[in-house]
């Protein structure tokens, strides 16, 4: 595996490839990698013929309150667990690399990004879909994968690539979860082991709100309200959002249909932890 720091040098050696007719897939992440990321990795290897990984901590999509600082880091495993799945490149720019003094632009993708966690992180999106737009071009890939766990974020990429028509195929891949539901996730190591324990709400709300389902609830306004009911009385939860949308627009939806998404964020101490399932 080669390690490419350099934005140029990452486009270089993609100019090259691609002129070989050979598809590059790439993965997206800001490393601390888990199953999940591993997983990711494995399908752009089904799907191309070289495995990009980039790693880069983003610092525009953080907030001026948000945990940029302590985002958990670890290169060296990072570089081996990626080596050990085959990775053939991975793209570790600095941030001066990726925004020069002089960047005066951004990609922002409207609508989508209003609610949900565009709606409690301001900001946030227009430096996911920015950084996002920056690495296909630096990278040129014919494939991206990206985790469902963060469901929006995905279909917000998807947008920007149909508006911008850039010749990607996007693909979302499951959400990989710990033994007992937790979805994974590199802040998770941020939890104690009582707030592990206490993040599992989250695994168990999905449950509850699929048995419901299976029970014949439409009403959104009462599955949600007992999901609230369920993480308050779990108590050391602070909620961000319940909600239950279109998997395609987003919008909140008043009565389930097939295509519901539904999809949380709390807090557990300190750690905002996201969570998400298509319940019908």
């Amino acid at each position: 595996m080669e390690i490419i720091r350099n934005p140029a040098a990452m486009t270089s050696w993609a100019n090259r490839v691609t002129a070989t007719g050979a598809a590059i897939g790439l993965v997206p992440t800001m490393g601390y990698f888990h199953e999940g990321h591993l997983s990711l990795m494995r399908a752009a290897r089904k799907g191309a013929d070289h495995v990009v990984v980039s790693l880069f901590v983003n610092p525009i999509q953080f907030g001026p309150n948000e945990d940029l600082a302590a985002y958990p880091r670890d290169f060296a495993r990072d570089c081996r667990l990626a080596e050990a799945e085959g990775v053939d490149i991975l793209f570790a720019p600095e941030a001066a690399g990726m925004y020069p003094e002089a960047t005066k632009t951004k990609v922002v993708v409207s609508g989508l990004t209003s609610g949900l966690c565009g709606g409690s992180r301001p900001g946030h999106f227009d430096g996911v879909t920015t950084v996002v737009a920056k690495l296909f071009n630096v990278v040129k890939p014919r494939i991206a994968i990206f985790g469902q766990k963060d469901f929006q974020q995905l279909a917000v990429i998807r947008q920007m690539v149909r508006d911008l028509n850039w010749d990607i195929e996007i693909v979302g891949h499951p959400i990989v979860r710990e033994a007992d539901g937790l979805a994974m996730s590199s802040r998770n190591s941020y939890l104690s082991a009582d707030q592990r324990r206490t993040a599992l709400c989250l695994y168990r709300a999905i449950r509850h709100a699929g048995e419901r389902v299976r029970q014949g609830v439409v009403d959104a306004e009462l599955l949600v309200a007992e999901i609230t009911e369920m993480i308050h009385s779990q108590g050391g939860v602070e909620i961000d959002y319940i909600a239950l949308v279109d998997r395609d627009s987003l919008e909140p939806l008043g009565v389930l249909r097939p295509g519901t998404l539904l999809a949380m964020a709390v807090k557990v101490g300190r750690t905002r932890l996201i969570d998400n399932d298509l319940i019908c």
